[in-house]
């Protein structure tokens, strides 16, 4: 009886292992996490205070509004006119964030990475550059987009429901910064150009102070871009509007001094109508799809821009 000799197959050729875009995801969460609780805070609270305008505080402004119209006897009621300074002050919290966004892309996100040499040693362990500036970018991106839309939603449903509760019957131009489709796109144009101005400068502190420089020009900008128009108001008052004047029966337009409901204070001002700037509702919807377009594409330049730089910076070393 003869015995065959055993052989042992020989061992499967080792796989290299690349680490999954899963992996690099955590791993931003897990470095960035203050920043990511930070944003959470932000939008959890930025939120319950939008929730509040439209239920709680919008009741006790309306209970106000029917007892003495705009200004009751003596005054302006503490209820109404705190629900009118909190109503704006989510527009305020929004822009606040937007701009802090590219601070950290420039500083946090990529600049400090670069400075210390953490990027490099990431890219020493399999991971591509262009993969690892792509998880960077899409992280942030998705829960920049998920936040603010929810809060746009929500500032919406809230203009929607109870803008004629407002003291003053208009709203300042940030509010319409504030409710439309650009306030989703101008955040990830800061991420964009955060990220480009890190890649660039390489060191976070000079990253944080360009692409603080940069935002305040893209919101300046913005701010200017769309023509205001004014016309008489001696009705309702247009939607969206911006800024407002009183107009005397000499024809003279004056500052507007807030005689809403008080025949006294009219006749004593002279005054027979209102004037308001404001952007126009028929024309809100195509300038904001407009702007949103804009905004996307101009991310979209400066992304492929920053993969362009970090290609030339890793092909160069």
């Amino acid at each position: 009886m003869s015995t065959g000799t055993f052989t042992r197959p020989a061992p499967a050729p080792a796989r290299r292992a690349f680490p999954r875009t899963g992996g690099l995801a955590w791993t931003v969460l897990r470095v960035h996490r203050a920043a990511l609780w930070s944003w959470t805070a932000f939008v959890v609270f930025t939120a319950g205070l939008l929730l509040w305008l439209l239920g709680p505080g919008a009741n006790a402004s309306q209970r106000a509004f029917d007892t003495y119209g705009y200004y009751p006897p003596g005054g302006v009621d503490s209820d109404k006119y705190a629900y009118d300074s909190l109503f704006h002050a989510p527009a305020t919290l929004i822009a606040l964030a937007t701009f802090v966004v590219p601070l950290f892309a420039g500083s946090a996100l990529i600049g400090r990475e670069l400075e210390s040499g953490t990027a490099r040693l990431v890219w020493a362990q399999s991971v591509a550059p262009a993969r690892w500036l792509a998880a960077r970018l899409t992280v942030p991106a998705v829960l920049i987009t998920a936040g603010t839309t929810l809060l746009v939603v929500l500032y919406r449903i809230l203009w929607a429901a109870h803008s004629g509760l407002l003291i003053a019957g208009f709203a300042p131009r940030a509010l319409y910064f504030s409710i439309g489709p650009a306030t989703v796109a101008l955040p990830l144009l800061g991420l964009a150009v955060g990220a480009l101005t890190g890649l660039l400068m390489r060191r976070a502190l000079p990253a944080l102070g360009v692409a603080a420089g940069i935002q305040y020009l893209i919101t300046a900008f913005r701010d200017r871009l769309w023509p205001l128009q004014r016309n008489p108001v001696y009705g309702a008052l247009p939607d969206l509007s911006v800024h407002g004047g009183a107009l005397t029966s000499g024809g003279t337009l004056i500052r507007d001094p807030y005689c809403y409901g008080d025949r006294k204070c009219a006749d004593r001002h002279g005054i027979v109508g209102y004037t308001r700037e404001y952007l126009p509702s028929p024309d809100y919807w195509p300038r904001q799809l407009l702007e949103t377009g804009v905004l996307l594409a101009l991310t979209a330049i400066v992304v492929a821009v920053a993969f362009a730089v970090l290609n030339r910076r890793v092909t160069a070393a």
